[in-house]
């Protein structure tokens, strides 16, 4: 059978689109892991208020918002009139602009996972998880790791019921009982698991009670590497009563 020419074609750009998308998007991922050089490394935590702006001023010119998570160099501060101080940061070795300090931890800086803990603790939901896991990576020795991994396991379970009654309204029940589907692993590939999992947290799924329970590795890290803290009690409590038994329990985004 021969291929007419402009289907092979158009099936060449569409080879290369979907390659280009995949590199940029691991380019991407690589220079917000990588910390850009040029100065002290800080990390974006809150991005309501990361602009990346021209100048030192809320007035700014704005040249991008930073997300959340990504590593950047400050080089320098200005403060404003109204008591705003500005950092001057590095992107990349191209890329530099202003960002409110707030928007950022130093991770050299004395005291910046105490400011970091209250941010946290302020947080909600998804955003406490996603900040929750910034300090776990920024500050492996750090004192406070016990209080944010049990704000991380509590918050994380707390989810996990939201997740449960999502999935369930969004269970295709007419497609179960005509191609015959096994209703667990709807709730195994739901989608709205998928952002959790990029935060490190996983669940389990109870298939009888139809529900999602985190797996407690966080609440198991304190027994492990924190056994004296205070944390360690209110850990031990969550993992002798999460969660169901063995029987019927399936690994959420098993890898």
């Amino acid at each position: 059978m021969k291929v007419s020419s402009p289907l092979v074609r158009s099936f060449s750009i569409l080879l290369f689109l979907i390659a280009s998308f995949l590199i940029c998007q691991s380019a991407a991922l690589a220079q917000k892991r990588r910390p850009p050089r040029g100065g002290r490394i800080a990390v974006v935590v809150d991005e309501r208020l990361s602009a990346l702006r021209e100048s030192p001023e809320l007035s700014g010119k704005l040249l991008q918002r930073i997300s959340r998570g990504r590593l950047v160099a400050v080089r320098g501060e200005r403060r404003t009139r109204a008591g705003i101080v500005f950092d001057r940061v590095n992107l990349t070795s191209r890329t530099w602009g202003w960002v409110q300090r707030d928007a950022l931890i130093a991770l050299s800086r004395k005291g910046e996972d105490e400011k970091l803990l209250r941010l946290i603790r302020a947080s909600e939901d998804f955003d406490r998880i996603a900040r929750a896991k910034i300090f776990l990576d920024s500050f492996p020795r750090s004192a406070l790791r016990p209080a944010v991994l049990l704000l991380y396991g509590d918050t994380a379970e707390a989810a996990a019921g939201k997740l449960s009654r999502d999935a369930s309204r969004r269970l295709p029940v007419d497609q179960l009982v005509s191609v015959g589907t096994p209703e667990f692993s709807y709730f195994l590939n739901y989608t709205g698991l998928d952002r959790y999992n990029r935060q490190g947290v996983r669940f389990v799924f109870d298939r009888e009670n139809k529900r999602f329970h985190y797996d407690g590795a966080s609440w198991s890290e304190i027994t492990r590497r924190h056994p004296r803290s205070p944390e360690a009690t209110e850990a031990r409590k969550r993992l002798a009563g999460s969660g169901p038994g063995t029987a019927g329990v399936s690994l959420v985004n098993e890898p």
